[in-house]
């Protein structure tokens, strides 16, 4: 409408906009200019999650089971379940049911060394015999025949020696398997669980008796992360650790404000997926950050929450990508660090 034609309406020249509705459209209009600023600009740390639980990286600092050395009877515990002991404690005494039996293996055993001695001697005579025979062959008063058995009869004392001494050695074998009835701890640690009672208990070589936690030294998390995201993550990542029973707050694209969360670096990989269908990560504690929670605050087993830090992204990226389901955004180490061979340092010290 023209601005002569405009003059004739008298009433719509009055009207004006509201206030409140200005305002609340200059409002949005900031709004949409923050939001797209929000998006485009500010950076996000992208994250592959996984959930696991503290372990031992080694075989001997996990949880064990410790198990009869001969089978018997639990005569005696010396230990209870929580008690702290030191390497070499007794834990167990097992007896034999036959009071006896010590005593009938000592006898065969002395009965198998008379044995022995008698086929030595055999041995030697018949040895004797065989030089009398090479004498009397060369002089020609005997028979090559006869040296020929004589030999072979050393032969056959020689064998039934061999017998005798193998007997022997394995009758020493069980002698020491019965001594042996005091079982032992391993190492420092603690008696977790009994799982044999007292004397009406019948054990077996093997059974076991009891689980020992040791004093774990070297521990390390284990993280099961999604076959998705698992191709991405490679030894040297780092990773952002929440323990549970330990205060926490964690915002995983900004690990700058995170509080009571700890550090570590991927360790290694499984090649295979666990039977959850998800893929195990061994994360290790970082050199070069705070040490984590030791015990009791954080024991072995304790569950854990973790974040591998992938790369840096922007919100909208990564709200665009977890939408539609995407993969991570990812370079690899190699494309990294021939654009730019400080990149991989930093891209640690962003966890």
């Amino acid at each position: 409408m023209l601005a002569e034609d405009r003059a004739y309406f008298h009433t719509l020249q009055a009207q004006k906009t509201p206030a409140v509705l200005r305002n609340v459209a200059i409002l949005i209009l900031v709004t949409l200019v923050a939001t797209a600023l929000f998006l485009f600009l500010v950076p996000w740390v992208q994250t592959a999650q996984g959930q696991g639980r503290v372990t031992a990286l080694e075989p001997r600092d996990r949880i064990q089971n410790v198990s009869a050395l001969t089978s018997g009877r639990v005569a005696e515990w010396y230990v209870i379940e929580g008690l702290a002991i030191s390497e070499g404690d007794a834990i167990a005494r097992i007896v034999d049911n036959d009071p006896e039996f010590l005593e009938r293996l000592g006898t065969e055993r002395s009965q198998l060394q008379a044995e022995a001695r008698a086929t030595e001697v055999q041995i030697r005579i018949a040895q004797r015999d065989v030089r009398r025979m090479q004498t009397l062959v060369k002089e020609g008063l005997g028979a090559a025949q006869d040296l020929e058995a004589a030999q072979l009869k050393v032969e056959e004392y020689r064998a039934k020696l061999a017998q005798v001494r193998a007997k022997l050695a394995a009758l020493d074998v069980r002698i020491n398997r019965q001594q042996a009835q005091i079982v032992r701890a391993p190492r420092d640690g603690v008696i977790q669980q009994i799982m044999v009672g007292d004397t009406a208990s019948f054990v077996k070589e093997g059974d076991v008796l009891a689980t020992f936690a040791p004093e774990t030294t070297n521990a390390v998390v284990e993280l099961f992360v999604d076959g998705r995201d698992v191709s991405l993550i490679g030894a040297g990542r780092r990773v952002r650790l929440e323990f549970e029973g330990w205060p926490a707050v964690q915002f995983s694209g900004w690990p700058s404000i995170a509080r009571g969360i700890f550090d570590g670096v991927v360790f290694s990989v499984d090649a295979a997926p666990a039977p959850s269908g998800l893929y195990r990560v061994l994360v290790a504690p970082a050199a070069d950050r705070p040490a984590w929670p030791e015990e009791p605050a954080v024991r072995l087993g304790a569950k854990t929450r973790g974040w591998v830090v992938m790369d840096t992204v922007t919100v909208g990226y990564e709200i665009w990508r977890q939408l539609n389901d995407f993969p991570l955004q990812f370079q690899r180490p190699i494309d990294r660090e021939q654009k730019d061979p400080a990149a991989a340092p930093d891209a640690g010290k962003a966890g």
